[in-house]
């Protein structure tokens, strides 16, 4: 047998002919790219090889980003244990390419070494030998082969089960444009693929807030995974040139941190709602996670969309999420644009809807009545619907006006089961659902939404906070108190945690720490009435009468320019035991269809009233279920 050539290099070797990496004798696995880009710089070690001429040589007629290159060289780095032992093996060159920097000598071993060295691919040929015997001895002798012959050669070879992946997180594209006015896009378009895999129930899918979070990160692969307990990541680039989109997506698998796969597309921009069903579709097949009919269906299912009303949907969903007047304002213009533009487009009708709703609700963020915006954000999740039923977000924005402002408990119930059908890991919809069984007592099912909810995005201050909402409601203040300081080590500015915790202290009687956490939120949230209303219930159960009245005047004198939540308002009375008022103020609130009035029940504040037959009889009237 003639000799066989070899680049060694340190405790390397490398087989050109078959580019088989080995660590002494031991092969070390490589995808085939990742060898090919090796072999490519082994044979020029010491010169800079340019990226351009990389990707022609390694990826030849096939159009992919920079960021396929990048991930082979960090796989070889990670083979070549590159810097771990002191010793730089691949160096980048700024703007150019990549260079060898150790010396390689070329060998020729002999045969004896060579067979040595090639044994286990000899054995793969002598067991692959013998599978093809054995199918043909089952051929000739008529036997019924059930197996496909792909697993007869997994069985009979050996091959490594695919990796167990139930959980999974996108993380950030990276925008490669130059224009930071496509960072919109790429995160719109990471919350898209987010979406589309959170339709797969098999999958546990992290949601949007916690991943952005790591966006430009300096965090490794497995230390992001294990902080967000997922078993595999997906990495990617997006470039927006014209109306022509090209997005690259890598599935790394965390422990064992190992590349699974990679695949780039490039498609007009009117088809992006099916490229980033393909992406998701083939997302699973690689990790081999079984969708159900509905859910093959459902990633199937898309249609073109006008790119410029894409293009304002993505940035109405951006601002929506900050969820702050100022932002709300700016994600309704946008939302409205796209409609404007594409009118049978029903995602921004959906994010109409729930504009709408966050601007009449409890938390003062528009300072505008239910009866004002309620009405409109059911009319535009109606028609998200009819123009898709299959949007889950519609569904839950529907589901959402249905309890707070209808009162239809049934129906929104209905709507959230909906939503949470067409897509499993929405945590918001978990979350909203967790606020229906919450209100009507259903404490046991509330708290595995809510958990459900935090599973699918552990570091959203949201989620977090409305945990500790839970336990509030249910009388556990330690437990919430606890949970809030989790939600504080996330984002100590974040004003609802301080709120929520003063209303804790609250119950506790601790009313100075109270106080103190309530005024920080106050701080935070500057002309936000509902906090104040909260803080003239802390002075009236306090029995701090002029400071409470204070409060009550200044809503009052609030009330002739913007909604004043009667609710709130009533608190403030119950806190001085002016219970008839009281009641007076929850009727009003009734009247005007305030969010609050669905947590009667549960709410720890008004428990003065419970045994007042008046109190009874509003619950009835707001149809809490038994």
């Amino acid at each position: 047998m003639a000799d066989h050539g070899f680049f060694e290099f340190g405790r390397f070797r490398l087989d050109p002919t078959g580019r088989v990496l080995y660590r002494d004798d031991q092969e070390i696995p490589l995808p085939p790219k990742a060898a090919h880009v090796l072999l490519l710089l082994v044979q020029s070690a010491g010169s800079v090889v340019e990226k351009e001429a990389i990707l022609k040589t390694v990826w030849p007629e096939t159009y992919v980003e920079e960021g396929s290159l990048a991930r082979a060289i960090s796989i070889l780095r990670k083979a070549l244990e590159d810097g771990e032992s002191g010793r730089e093996y691949i160096a980048t060159v700024s703007k150019r390419g990549y260079r060898f920097t150790v010396p390689v000598r070329e060998t020729k071993e002999s045969s004896s070494r060579a067979e040595t060295a090639a044994q286990p691919v000899m054995v793969v040929q002598h067991r692959r030998l013998r599978t093809w015997l054995v199918i043909a001895a089952l051929l000739l002798a008529g036997a019924v082969v059930t197996l496909s012959i792909g697993s007869v050669r997994s069985r009979l070879l050996g091959k490594a089960a695919p990796p167990h992946i139930d959980s999974i997180a996108v993380l950030p594209l990276k925008n490669l444009s130059d224009d930071r006015e496509q960072d919109y896009f790429a995160d719109g378009m990471t919350e898209a693929l987010i979406t589309d895999l959170g339709k797969v129930s098999a999958l546990r899918v992290i949601s949007r807030t916690s991943v952005m979070r790591y966006k430009d990160t300096k965090k490794s692969l497995p230390e992001i995974a294990k902080e967000l307990q997922v078993d595999a990541l997906v990495e990617g680039t997006v470039a927006r040139a014209g109306d022509r989109l090209r997005i690259t997506a890598n599935l790394v698998q965390a422990s064992p941190e190992r590349h699974l796969w990679a695949e780039s597309y490039e498609r007009d921009l009117r088809d992006v709602l099916t490229l980033q069903n393909d992406v998701a579709r083939t997302i699973a097949q690689q990790i081999q996670v079984e969708l159900t009919p509905e859910e093959n269906a459902r990633l199937s299912a898309s249609h073109a969309v006008d790119p410029e009303a894409y293009k304002l949907f993505i940035k109405g969903r951006y601002f929506w999420v900050k969820r702050n007047r100022e932002s709300l304002d700016r994600a309704m213009d946008y939302f409205q644009q796209s409609i404007d533009r594409d009118p049978s487009y029903a995602a921004p009708y959906s994010g109409l809807a729930d504009c709408y709703s966050l601007f009449g609700s409890s938390f003062d963020v528009g300072g505008l009545a239910p009866g004002e915006v309620q009405p409109k954000a059911k009319t535009a999740a109606l028609k998200a619907l009819a123009l898709d039923h299959s949007l889950s977000d519609a569904h839950n924005s529907l589901a959402y006006v249905k309890l707070t402002y209808e009162w239809d408990w049934q129906s929104a119930e209905t709507e959230f089961k909906r939503s949470l059908a067409l897509n499993p890991g929405y945590a918001h919809g978990h979350h909203w659902y967790a606020h229906l069984l919450l209100s009507s007592g259903r404490i046991g099912e509330a708290f595995a939404e809510s958990n459900r909810a935090l599973e699918l995005d552990p570091v959203s201050p949201i989620i977090n906070l409305h945990l500790g909402w839970h336990y509030l409601y249910t009388k556990q203040y330690d437990r919430t108190l606890e949970q809030l300081g989790k939600t504080l080590e996330l984002d100590p500015n974040y004003a609802l945690a301080h709120w929520y915790r003063g209303l804790a202290y609250e119950q506790k009687k601790m009313y100075a720490d109270a106080l103190r956490e309530m005024d920080r939120a106050k701080e935070l949230l500057p002309g936000n009435l509902a906090v104040e209303s909260d803080i003239g219930h802390v002075y009236a159960v306090s029995g701090d009468k002029v400071a409470a009245e204070r409060i009550i005047a200044k809503l009052r004198e609030e009330s002739a320019r913007r909604y004043v939540n009667q609710y709130e308002l009533a608190l403030i009375y119950v806190g001085f035991g002016q219970n008839d008022r009281g009641f007076q103020l929850l009727d009003r609130a009734f009247r005007e269809h305030s969010d609050q009035m669905i947590y009667l029940k549960i709410d720890p504040r008004v428990e003065s009233l419970r045994s007042d037959s008046r109190f009874a009889n509003l619950v009835r009237l707001v149809g809490v279920p038994d």
